[in-house]
C-alpha cells in the first residue's frame, strides 16, 4: 500500500483573482493507479489526505476489506490547500472559497490523467467540495456520496462558523476556544449529556465533560495551526454549489445524513435529495440513526458500513 505524499505543482487564479503557486499534496492507497477503479475521497474539516492505514483516519472505512476496499479500489485523496498536514499554508484564506478548492482538486486530476473516477465520497466540508467539484465537472465520476453535508451552507452552519471566526481571532487559546464550541455543534446534548450525565471528578476540580471539553481544544492546538483552523471554517461557511446545475449532474448520487445533525440538518439534506429526485431518477437517500449529531459519520461506522457496501454493490 502506497502512503507516502506525492506532490502537484502548478498556478491558480482564484475566483478572486489572485495568482497563487499551489502544491497540491495528496496519497494514493490499494491498487496501483489506472489498474483498478478510481475512488476520490475528500477529507473533512480538520482531516487530511491519510484515510486509510495504521493512522487513517477513516481506517474502519477504507482499507483492505472494508466497506471501500482497497483490495479492489484506488483511492487518492488530496490535502486541501492550507490544511498544514504538508506543511504548506495559506495566510490570505479569504482569497478561497470552496469553488476554488474544487477547481484545485480538479486541475489535479487532469495533470495526474485521471479522467473519470468510480466513486467521489467526503464527509462535511469534503462533501461539499464534491457538490462544488461535480457540478463543475457534472461526468467526472459514476458515483458520488456526500456524507453529512448538503451542496450549501445553510444559515445556521454559517452562523456557528460566524462565532467560530470571532473566536479564532482571539487571543488568548482562540483555536481551543474555538474547537470546544465546535464539539458542541458536533456533538448534541443528548451524546454528552448520556455519556457524562454530571460526573465531577475530584482529581482535576471540574466536570468530567468540561475536562473533555479541554482536553479536545488542546489536543487539537497541539495537532493543527491556527491559520489552517481558520482557512477550514472559512471554506466550511461558504460552500454554495450552483443548485441550478445540481441536475446535470450525471453520477449516481446517494446522499447520507445524520438525523440529529446540528450542523447539516437532515431536513435539509432530505430536502435536497427531494428536490433533485424531480429532476432525476438516480438519487437515493439515506439516513444515519444516532444520538452523536453530526460526528456520527466518525463513530457509527457500522451504519455507515452497511449503507457504502450497498452503494458500492450497485
Amino acid at each position: 500500500m502506497k502512503t507516502e505524499l506525492n506532490y502537484i505543482n502548478f498556478s491558480y487564479q482564484t475566483n478572486s483573482l489572485q495568482e497563487y503557486n499551489i502544491s497540491l499534496s495528496y496519497q494514493l492507497f490499494g491498487k496501483d493507479l489506472f489498474s483498478a477503479p478510481i475512488i476520490l475521497v475528500n477529507h473533512a474539516l480538520t482531516g487530511n489526505s491519510e484515510v486509510s492505514g495504521k493512522n487513517g483516519w477513516w481506517k474502519n472505512l477504507i482499507g483492505e476489506n472494508q466497506a471501500i476496499d482497497t483490495n479492489k479500489y484506488t483511492v487518492i485523496c488530496f490535502n486541501i490547500p492550507g490544511n498544514g498536514y504538508d506543511g504548506f499554508f495559506i495566510e490570505r484564506y479569504e482569497d478561497f472559497t470552496p469553488s476554488d478548492i474544487a477547481s484545485i482538486f480538479l486541475k489535479g486530476l487532469e495533470i495526474l490523467k485521471i479522467n473519470s473516477l468510480h466513486t467521489i465520497i467526503g464527509g462535511s466540508l469534503g462533501g461539499g467540495i464534491g457538490w462544488e467539484m461535480l457540478v463543475k465537472n457534472p461526468q467526472l465520476a459514476k458515483v458520488f456520496i456526500p456524507i453529512a453535508c448538503d451542496f450549501k451552507t445553510h444559515d445556521w452552519l454559517h452562523a456557528q462558523c460566524l462565532v467560530q471566526k470571532f473566536l479564532l481571532n482571539q487571543n488568548d487559546e482562540p483555536l481551543q476556544k474555538a474547537r470546544i464550541h465546535a464539539m458542541l455543534c458536533y456533538r448534541t446534548p443528548e451524546s454528552l449529556n448520556k455519556r457524562f450525565q454530571n460526573k465531577f471528578n475530584k482529581d482535576k476540580h471540574k466536570l468530567e465533560s468540561e475536562d473533555w471539553l479541554i482536553y479536545h481544544g488542546n489536543a487539537l492546538n497541539d495537532r493543527f495551526s491556527l491559520k489552517s483552523y481558520k482557512m477550514m471554517n472559512h471554506l466550511l461557511m461558504y460552500i454554495n454549489a450552483d443548485e441550478a446545475k445540481l441536475k446535470k449532474i450525471k453520477a449516481e448520487i446517494h446522499v447520507i445524513s445524520v438525523d440529529t445533525d446540528l450542523f447539516f440538518s437532515s431536513s435539509e439534506i432530505r430536502m435536497c435529495f427531494e428536490n433533485l429526485k424531480n429532476e432525476k431518477d438516480n438519487v437515493f437517500y439515506y439516513e444515519i440513526k444516532s444520538i452523536h449529531g453530526h460526528d456520527a459519520f466518525l463513530m457509527e461506522y457500522q451504519q455507515l458500513n452497511n449503507i457504502i457496501k450497498s452503494i458500492l454493490k450497485i
